[in-house]
């Protein structure tokens, strides 16, 4: 296949012509430019779609975090049972997000993040039907599912935007996704509990108050399959046909990504942030109000403001990774990733012995931004690690988050919740050392490695050997991704 072509005839079909934002063609036309006020499509309706996509599975996921208390008194539930709760819920998706990496690589990540959400809402609409701790969890487990949609978030962008805009575009996405966790706990337990209760008993309202996020969920995932691209060139199933992209085995995505140690160095980091963070939404409420002896709605808008901080927080760690590495390269990305999450730990240590209610609230502002730049950062350096199999990479490093979680859960479970946090926190600086292990090809690590000179004329924005004039570049496809695929077809 050609490779190089006059501009004034196409070589491909596309879906699209022109484009409102900048493109590099040698990224197979990426934007290089994040336009937050546009919904034009391909590039930004995709990257409003990802994010709106995830907040509302957040929404989902954590509907009955805040409604705990209450469902606690209802059920004469002990601690144990609740967070057995707590830990089915993000166990649940830990099986998808392996699974979703490479059904992005294969099918991209508009239909499964529409197919998730809608999959997602049917149980959530199902809560009020609980009447024991087993089905509490069973039912959690299965709404999980939903926060593997993560995966596809972070894939689509991905996929959308160029890697030296990358860290920031996932980090945007992640992070608003994320603040799903925050508006729950408002949303859920300060604003509609209270509403379904004054027509209501207290435990006729929490058991019909989850139908409001089932029917967005649905709602919106039906939409964003209808409204949206695959990629910048259009939908997978159009670039096949059209010959723009070829057959990708899910199975060679998989195992390449996964044999990769770099990926699963990012997965301990990953459960050190994003699992913390999905382990205080489900306890968070529960912990203010126990020890501050607050009230459920009191408990919920506290507990809320550590996901407020995705707001801001994810995009500053993706932000600052994006210029570290156009000053340092990849090993400016690695030293703010392992600064964030030393940072992080010792915030744990400090929050955990807070015995005041404003310190708490105020320590807790501050552990947060650590946890989601940390997450932001994270997600700077995932797109590297092996490009053609970035899919596969997104869902290892994405359940890293949920494996975490669920470890720290059982700590929370087990232990008294002081000794929880100590544990939480020296896993958290433990992992932050473990960024000078992270050595990517073509690249300079912290202690080893060297950089290439394509990624220095990147990361310098020098750029290499300028296409010539008038002629449009066609990237190659990847030759050892390629043919791990023909392999496994012809198995």
């Amino acid at each position: 296949m050609s490779t190089e072509v006059a501009s004034g005839a196409p070589a491909e079909i596309k879906k699209y012509s022109t484009y409102h934002v900048n493109v590099d063609p040698d990224q197979d036309d990426k934007a290089t430019e994040i336009k937050l006020l546009s919904f034009k499509r391909p590039h930004m309706r995709a990257f409003h779609c990802s994010w709106m996509g995830f907040f509302t599975a957040f929404f989902i996921w954590f509907a009955i975090a805040p409604l705990l208390p209450e469902i606690k008194n209802t059920l004469g539930l002990t601690k144990q049972q609740v967070w057995t709760s707590n830990i089915c819920s993000v166990a649940g998706t830990i099986f998808m997000r392996f699974i979703n990496g490479p059904m992005c690589d294969k099918y991209g990540a508009r239909l499964l993040m529409g197919v998730l959400l809608m999959a997602a809402s049917i149980p959530c609409a199902c809560t009020g039907l609980v009447n024991s701790s087993v089905q509490l969890s069973v039912l959690r487990f299965f709404i999980g599912l939903g926060g593997s949609t993560f995966v596809c978030c972070q894939f689509w962008t991905s996929r959308m935007f160029t890697k030296e805009v990358a860290g920031t575009a996932n980090a945007l996405v992640g992070g608003w996704g994320n603040l799903g966790g925050g508006v729950t706990q408002i949303v859920m337990g300060t604003a509609l509990f209270p509403l379904f209760k004054t027509g209501m008993s207290p435990e006729r309202a929490w058991r019909t108050v989850c139908l409001v996020p089932a029917c967005v969920g649905f709602c919106l995932g039906f939409t964003i399959m209808r409204i949206s691209d695959d990629a910048p060139k259009g939908n997978y199933a159009e670039m096949k046909k059209n010959g723009n992209m070829a057959e990708v085995s899910a199975a060679a995505s998989f195992r390449s990504g996964a044999t990769n140690l770099n990926t699963w160095i990012l997965f301990i980091q990953y459960a050190c942030c994003f699992g913390v963070e999905l382990t205080m939404n489900n306890a968070a409420a529960s912990y203010f109000k126990s020890k501050f002896e607050l009230s459920t709605e009191s408990a919920a808008a506290i507990a809320s403001i550590f996901g407020w901080m995705n707001l801001f927080a994810r995009g500053i760690g993706g932000f600052m990774s994006d210029k570290l590495n156009s000053k340092m390269g990849m090993r400016g990305r690695l030293l703010w990733q392992g600064l964030l999450l030393i940072l992080e730990g010792i915030m744990v240590f400090i929050f955990s012995n807070s015995n005041s209610l404003g310190v708490a609230i105020f320590v807790m502002v501050i552990f947060s931004v650590f946890v989601q730049s940390a997450e932001g950062s994270t997600y700077g350096i995932v797109p590297y690690v092996n490009p053609p199999v970035t899919g596969s990479i997104s869902g290892v490093v994405g359940a890293g988050g949920n494996c975490g979680a669920v470890g720290f859960g059982l700590g929370f479970r087990q232990l008294e919740t002081k000794q929880a946090f100590t544990l939480m926190a020296s896993t958290i600086i433990a992992s932050g050392a473990l960024t000078f292990l992270i050595c990517i090809k073509g690249h300079r690590g912290l202690i080893t490695g060297q950089d290439s000179e394509e990624s220095i004329a990147a990361w310098k924005k020098t750029g290499g050997a300028a296409p010539a004039a008038g002629t449009l570049q066609v990237p190659e496809p990847d030759a050892e991704a390629a043919e791990e695929t023909e392999k496994e077809a012809a198995e």
